[in-house]
């Protein structure tokens, strides 16, 4: 079993930052990677960035590529996601998602960045 507690999120001006952070707790020895999903309303979840555990290997989604960094840290077990250069395409509910073996995720219950003027 593994929980999932997503802070960081809130109202932020076009072209601004934010950090989220993720703090796993449980069967943290199950997970393989650690990453953050995003839902706008109407639309589908969509992969943001993910690190595996080992090797801290990365990949992100196609539109944030470059604008956001994904890192962790055993410290709390806890994944960050710096968010720079933010557009208000970027609004939406953000999700902390822990993959583990035998495959499966674990969900956080969500976070909500909007980015307006």
């Amino acid at each position: 079993q593994v929980q999932l507690v997503e802070s960081g999120g809130g109202l932020v001006q076009p072209g601004g930052s934010l950090r989220l952070s993720c703090a796993a707790s449980g069967t943290i020895s199950s997970i393989y990677a650690m990453g953050w999903y995003r839902q706008a309303p109407g639309k589908q979840r969509e992969l943001v960035a993910q690190i595996h555990i080992s090797g801290d290997i990365t990949m992100y989604g196609d539109s944030v590529e470059g604008r956001f960094t994904i890192a962790r840290t055993n410290a709390k077990n806890t994944v960050y996601l710096q968010m720079n250069s933010l557009k208000p395409a970027d609004t939406a509910i953000y999700y902390c998602v822990a993959r583990i073996l035998p495959r499966g995720d674990y969900w956080g219950q969500g976070t909500q960045v909007i980015v307006s003027s």
